[in-house]
């Protein structure tokens, strides 16, 4: 595989690249390495799946992945996360996650899982995040991590060190390309700032978009119906989707669009599957569609119904989520350890 077809998995269905260039140069190596971290704090949903399958194109691409299981600063952000639930929490993401992986038809025995006490408590890493916390005005460090760790007007101090960390992370993990949501570009750009400061090469950055809700709006972890969990049964999927924003026509935070184009499509085109809907013959009968394109045109000409794209939707994020289900609920103690409070 060239660098242009490695370039070409790795940057489709994402929001920004920071640089194309550097991105380019890093996939010209033999063995990059890629590196995103997710805090263990609530149960996982449908918006963790959406770029944890781009993960499947990094494999793809011949790039190493690293999952950093963010221990720490699930406690730093506010403490979602107690201390003493951080090992549990832990490793529910570390199956679910790699379970989303196998999902999306890629390995997720290829990926390595780091857990943030594994490293972040070392000494070097330490006495870099001193050296960080010395040159970080208290401004600069809200305002890099404004749209990931909870914001007050007397904020914390846990959750300025936890944007610190993850900017250091990068280094200590020896990434080449650091990749998250759109959210954690704030976060990301003061990495690629800081880190020359202190010996070490500034990352890539690749930005997965955030999804709407289903509700409308952005997707909100306190609203249970604006996302699907993993771990919702084929009723439940449909019950949400029945429910969600989705007026003809209308592409703008229509959430069910978002779901199909960035998880369902990307699915579909591994398993070489087109995405299906059914219609009685008297409304013009069963709709294919091979691209995503193919299908928001005719949403926007409103030949494809709200109501028949919820549904064919619901269908196929239950195929897709299914085996994880199967897999996170295949250990009773798993959620029961993480979540004492929902499980018990």
């Amino acid at each position: 595989m060239d660098t242009a077809e490695r370039r070409e998995l790795v940057t489709r269905h994402i929001e920004e690249v920071v640089t194309e260039e550097e991105l380019a140069e890093v996939l010209s190596r033999e063995e990059p390495r890629a590196y995103i971290g997710y805090a263990p704090t609530g149960e996982m949903h449908i918006g963790h799946f959406t770029t944890i399958r781009k993960l499947a194109d990094f494999l793809r691409a011949g790039v190493d992945v690293t999952v950093l299981v963010a221990d720490l600063h699930a406690h730093l952000d506010d403490e979602k996360s107690p201390f003493d639930l951080l090992d549990a929490r832990a490793e529910y993401y570390r199956v679910a996650i790699e379970a989303m992986i196998d999902a999306a038809g890629a390995d997720g025995e290829e990926i390595e899982f780091v857990q943030g006490r594994e490293f972040e408590l070392d000494r070097p890493y330490t006495l870099d995040l001193y050296r960080m916390i010395a040159d970080t005005t208290i401004s600069r460090a809200q305002r890099a991590g404004s749209e990931v760790v909870r914001q007050s007007d007397n904020p914390k101090l846990g959750g300025l060190v936890y944007t610190l960390m993850q900017s250091l992370d990068v280094a200590a993990l020896d990434a080449d390309i650091a990749y998250g949501g759109i959210d954690q570009r704030g976060i990301y750009m003061l990495a690629r700032e800081m880190l020359p400061d202190y010996g070490y090469d500034k990352p890539v950055c690749v930005f997965a978009p955030l999804l709407s809700g289903l509700t409308g709006g952005k997707m909100s972890a306190s609203e249970a119906g604006s996302k699907i969990s993993l771990t919702d049964d084929p009723e439940a999927i449909h019950e949400k989707l029945q429910g969600a924003y989705c007026p003809a026509g209308e592409v703008e935070d229509n959430g069910v669009l978002e779901y199909v184009r960035y998880l369902v499509f990307p699915v579909l085109d591994e398993r070489d599957e087109a995405f299906v809907v059914e219609r009685p013959e008297k409304f013009g009968g069963d709709l294919v569609y091979e691209t995503y394109d193919d299908l928001e045109a005719d949403f926007v000409s409103e030949e494809l119904h709200p109501l028949d794209l919820k549904n064919a939707t619901a269908d196929a994020i239950d195929a897709v989520i299914a085996p994880v289900r199967e897999r996170v609920l295949a250990d009773p103690d798993l959620l029961r350890e993480a979540y004492p409070e929902q499980y018990d």
